[in-house]
């Protein structure tokens, strides 16, 4: 009986089966990425130095922002569209991002120096135009990583994702033994690209791109991406705001740290927004929640085990957090662990309404999405530039916390439109999840408290 169940699961095409197996294959590998990613960083911080990461850390910001600032929602556009799987459709969509991958490139190399004056790091003048050509080639990425992802086939993705990985990590690995400088990291990251560029052409099956403007379906990804693009915008504040405002004011060495920090802290929530981008937009487009009481359930049932799975981790994270990295750092980096536990802790209400904004992607109410990210968006900014006057960085990281529950009646305004808001999933985890996430607050007090200073 477990034989064929669990057979059913790995060849079955019902959306259940598909969404469990996509959910299952997106789990294992983003594990896998993440540990390579992890073992990265152990190595590289024992041959560079803390301001390396730093140094980094702000590049990345830059990229990320102007990323993210000319975003036109192309990949949700795909998941959503009735389109999807046409090709005059997906070679427009090709096309644009090539055109936007160039501009990007350009705009990066225009603000490098200016950039560099207002962060007083010279040396940013030259990191961030080098590390830009990352945007321009992820600009010829071909639409078939979408479109698998569309169809709930993430095998191959995964696999695309942990070789280029991979590669990455044995190219930072070299270049910072050779160089012993922030110039390792910055190739190192140029060479994914292009590895990852390599991998998606050769491992996922289906049609290449062709160059080729279509005015129907430009029309139709404009439309769609207006609102992604204002979204975004506001989504670089919730991302990367607080990088964008402690980098301003911690110094270099501070500032890489408290990125080491983050970057534990960060797992179980970037595991979770993953399957939920790659599951809930088919699940949601194939079976909407408003439509009938058995789609409702279907999707509380998923979402109460992903929650809970999330939730798990997340608190783990936050119990362990100082031991892990006085396990796997030296005390040049001891601070991150008091990171690691606010943090963790101050995610507990991203986790639990980590569905709802792509309930409304996944019914092409890009609308409704800018209006849930503006908000995240004011409250974070506002949150972080208060919390980091009143307490340092440990005001900065409650902010992040209290941000999420203060706009949580936008979050029900949106849920309940696509007649996905579940109030008993709700309760039910943040009264568990907060109790817990407290109970961890003061059982390492001592160590989290030094971050007032």
């Amino acid at each position: 009986m477990i034989g064929r169940g669990l057979g059913r699961f790995i060849k079955g095409n019902s959306l259940v089966e598909r969404a469990v197996r996509s959910s299952l294959l997106t789990v294992l590998g983003f594990g896998t990425y993440q540990g390579l990613r992890l073992l990265s960083n152990l190595l590289l911080t024992r041959i560079l130095f803390p301001e390396a990461f730093g140094m980094m850390a702000l590049v990345t910001v830059f990229l990320v922002g102007l990323s993210m600032f000319s975003d036109m929602g192309v990949a949700p556009a795909i998941m959503q569209s009735k389109r999807g799987d046409d090709p005059d459709f997906l070679d427009t969509a090709w096309t644009l991002h090539i055109i936007r991958g160039g501009v990007l490139w350009v705009a990066a190399s225009v603000l490098a120096y200016p950039l560099s004056l207002i962060y007083a790091e010279p040396e940013l003048a030259w990191y961030l135009p080098v590390s830009a050509l990352t945007l321009l080639i992820t600009g010829f990425n071909p639409t078939k990583f979408e479109t698998a992802n569309r169809h709930l086939r993430t095998g191959r993705v995964i696999v695309v994702e942990i070789a280029t990985q991979v590669v990455g990590l044995i190219a930072a690995i070299t270049l910072a033994w050779l160089t012993q400088s922030v110039w390792a990291l910055v190739v190192s990251g140029i060479v994914s690209a292009l590895a990852q560029l390599l991998f998606m052409h050769i491992l996922i099956p289906g049609r290449g791109n062709r160059w080729r403007l279509e005015k129907a379906a430009a029309h139709e990804l404009m439309h769609f991406g207006k609102w992604i693009f204002l979204s975004t915008l506001c989504g670089f504040l919730i991302l990367q705001g607080d990088k964008v405002i402690l980098g301003k004011y911690l110094s270099l060495d501070q500032f890489g740290v408290y990125n080491i920090g983050y970057f534990l802290a960060s797992f179980p929530l970037l595991l979770g927004t993953m399957v939920i981008r790659r599951v809930v937009i088919p699940v949601h487009r194939e079976g909407p929640p408003r439509v009938s009481r058995e789609n409702f359930l279907r999707l509380r049932k998923m979402r109460f085990i992903a929650t809970a799975v999330l939730m798990a981790m997340l608190l783990s994270v936050a119990a362990l957090g100082i031991w892990l990295v006085d396990l796997m750092y030296d005390e040049r980096y001891l601070m991150a662990g008091a990171v690691v536990v606010a943090l963790a802790c101050m995610q507990v209400p991203q986790i639990i309404v980590l569905t709802y904004d792509q309930a409304a992607l996944a019914e092409g109410d890009s609308q409704r999405f800018f209006v849930l990210s503006a908000a995240r968006a004011a409250a974070m900014t506002l949150g972080l530039l208060l919390g980091f006057e009143l307490a340092g960085l440990f005001g900065a990281l409650i902010a992040q916390g209290v941000a999420m529950i203060v706009i949580y009646p936008v979050v029900i305004w949106l849920a309940r439109k696509q007649g996905a808001w579940d109030p008993l999933h709700d309760m039910v985890f943040f009264v568990i999840g907060g109790g817990l996430a407290a109970a961890i607050f003061w059982l390492h007090w001592d160590d989290v408290s030094v971050l007032i200073q």
